[in-house]
């Protein structure tokens, strides 16, 4: 990597699908670019460091005309994948993202990326697989119920606002935890994922937290002052809730997820999705899956309906098991008709 002081600009893709009934990302195990880790590099790794990553590599303002053309560029080395619709996610800059940067390595500015594909074969030099996103962030499933992790997250994040030192930081603790873990479970909000996944790596209760609070301890001693997003004591025989994913790609996971979701209600990103027929069933599933809550199948149908997105096409799919299934598309004049022609995630209820 470059020598200390300087700054590299980083390409990272969330790219998306949905098979049967599981919201998939693609993840890459293997690189040998400037910005892979020891361990994507198939090196001796840090404790706690996963090679499980979002595609990403470095931007090269001498080969990349722009930024999204360097991200396809890396996108198809490592997955094979030619993407479609890509649009820009957000810009991660934080001081020590990469843990490199505690040992003088350079700061890494990422652009991210979020892209809506179908699941393809994928080949390229990165050993990509698909893996459902709630593998990594299993606290956001609700389609059957409260995940059994969230107890166990409240646990500890109720530990957490005990262990504050005064009783300001145990009020605003406690004030974040009520807003992203309510104890309500019908006022579970399902666009605030990265808010939730930031409370869950300043508590220490996910494993990025103890890997990083490890690499500042090993670089300033045992007596240094810890950040303040490292404060929290980590008791080592916690077992931290999801897959890890190297340096903050998880945290870039979870910013994907919380734009997706809150994209559902004013733009019709869904139907990058799907085929281009499909069943009304098919259309709930996916919307299932992306919110993560299940959605009542009368109000859904109707919702979508009256809101013209799809129109029949006057076929039917016959292979449903059952009675064949009407099959419809979507009315691409609606983006000319309004300006938020979302599926209605507004109207989500957890279904009881």
């Amino acid at each position: 990597m470059p020598e200390s002081g300087s700054t590299i600009i980083g390409l990272n893709a969330v790219i998306v699908a949905v098979r049967d009934l599981s919201p998939r990302v693609l993840v890459v195990r293997r690189a040998s670019h400037a910005l892979a880790t020891p361990a994507q590099r198939g090196e001796p790794a840090a404790a706690g460091e996963s090679p499980d990553a979002l595609p990403f590599g470095p931007f090269g303002p001498e080969r990349h005309r722009t930024l999204e053309l360097g991200l396809r560029d890396w996108v198809g080395r490592l997955t094979g994948l030619n993407l479609g619709y890509v649009e820009q996610l957000y810009t991660f800059g934080d001081r020590f993202r990469d843990p490199r940067e505690l040992e003088g390595g350079p700061r890494v500015v990422s652009v991210g990326y979020i892209a809506l594909v179908r699941e393809a074969p994928l080949s390229g030099s990165g050993e990509a697989y698909w893996r459902d996103w709630y593998d990594f962030l299993p606290w956001e499933d609700w389609r059957n119920g409260r995940p059994p992790v969230i107890d166990t997250l409240r646990d500890g994040l109720q530990q957490w606002i005990e262990r504050a030192n005064d009783p300001d930081t145990r009020q605003a603790r406690r004030d974040r935890v009520a807003m992203t873990f309510s104890q309500e479970d019908a006022t579970w909000d399902v666009e605030r994922v990265l808010e939730r996944h930031e409370l869950l790596y300043e508590a220490g209760l996910v494993a990025e937290a103890q890997r990083d609070r490890r690499a500042w301890t090993a670089q300033t001693g045992s007596g240094g002052v810890l950040p303040p997003w490292m404060e929290a004591p980590l008791d080592e025989s916690w077992r931290p809730p999801g897959g890890a994913m190297a340096l903050d790609h998880r945290r870039i996971l979870a910013t994907a997820m919380s734009r997706l979701r809150g994209k559902l209600k004013y733009r019709p990103v869904i139907f990058e999705l799907l085929p281009r027929e499909f069943t009304l069933l098919r259309l709930q599933q996916v919307a299932e899956a992306l919110s993560g809550v299940p959605l009542h199948k009368q109000n859904f149908r109707r919702l979508v309906t009256q809101a013209r997105l799809v129109e029949p096409t006057g076929r039917f799919d016959s292979q449903t098991g059952g009675r064949p299934a009407e099959l419809f598309q979507f009315r691409r004049e609606v983006l000319r008709e309004r300006p938020a022609p979302g599926v209605g995630i507004p109207a989500l209820r957890l279904v009881h």
